[in-house]
């Protein structure tokens, strides 16, 4: 049974210290407000599962949360370097950081595989790549049918996943619509799923081919958090903050900056200050 709930009960009822969490979105939908939550609420020793990590991973790691990164490209949309990132690699700042890089196609296809119950992905890639000498979870295996070598990697299978959508009905039934990413893939791999929403409706409408409707019963929690993807965009209903992107590599660049930042814009306000801050766009 799909609960709504509040974002204090949805993440203090779904993530624990010491889960795999995946907080999706790729460029678009990403869920900014449920990671500041997660802060905001103090948990820790965290692997963390996300395609781009971005900003938000960038928050998490640097308040010490996490302990483990799967990925795949991690930066700056169209900013440059993860800085807190960095520092926690190359500094055990505020942790050491344990990271394990894939390509986009493989963890694509890692969450297809979580999502479809099975151990692994297989799939033709890291031919010729220097990726495997560094990550021993990339391995070969020989096609039964034409003996092709091909790559394997373990399936994504999260305790908890986060996303962000446009839409819940009031069954819980989730619409997304414009770029879906793997959000379809993750919440069906995930054990437990939260999804905060624009807007609740009585039923969907207009709908178009391009979209994708999660059905309630794959999703634990429905979240009604207006603006809750900033400084990302919803498509229909916000753009893209990129003075915010902008802002965020000055403040992550030095400690004690994003300290105060952390404090300010994060520790210090709730789900609200996302609504405030699109509205304000």
């Amino acid at each position: 049974m799909t609960k709504f709930q509040s974002l204090r009960e949805a993440v203090a009822e779904n993530l624990h210290d010491g889960d795999t969490a995946a907080f999706e979105g790729f460029t678009h939908l990403i869920p900014h407000a449920a990671a500041h939550e997660a802060i905001r609420q103090g948990r820790k020793d965290l692997t963390l599962i996300r395609m781009t990590p971005d900003v938000i991973y960038d928050q998490m790691i640097g308040m010490g949360m996490v302990k483990k990164v799967i990925f795949s490209y991690a930066g700056n949309p169209g900013v440059g370097l993860l800085r807190r990132m960095r520092d926690a690699i190359e500094n055990a700042f505020p942790r050491g950081l344990e990271t394990v890089e894939h390509s986009h196609a493989a963890m694509a296809n890692a969450y297809e595989a979580g999502a479809s119950g099975l151990p692994c992905a297989v799939l033709r890639g890291y031919v010729g790549a220097g990726l495997k000498a560094v990550n021993p979870d990339i391995r070969s295996v020989a096609c039964p049918f034409t003996g092709e070598e091909l790559a394997a990697v373990p399936a994504h299978r999260p305790d908890v996943a986060f996303i962000h959508a446009q839409k819940a009905n009031r069954k819980g039934d989730v619409l997304i619509e414009g770029i879906v990413g793997v959000q379809k893939e993750v919440v069906l791999a995930a054990r437990r799923a939260v999804v905060t929403v624009e807007e609740i409706v009585d039923d969907f409408e207009g709908l178009h081919p391009n979209l994708c409707v999660l059905p309630h019963w794959t999703v634990k929690s429905v979240v009604h958090v207006p603006g809750g993807a900033h400084p990302s965009y919803a498509y229909g209903y916000y753009a893209r903050d990129n003075a915010a992107y902008l802002e965020w590599d000055k403040v992550s660049a030095d400690r004690a900056l994003f300290a105060e930042w952390m404090k300010t814009n994060v520790l210090g306000v709730g789900p609200d200050v996302f609504a405030a801050r699109v509205k304000g766009l």
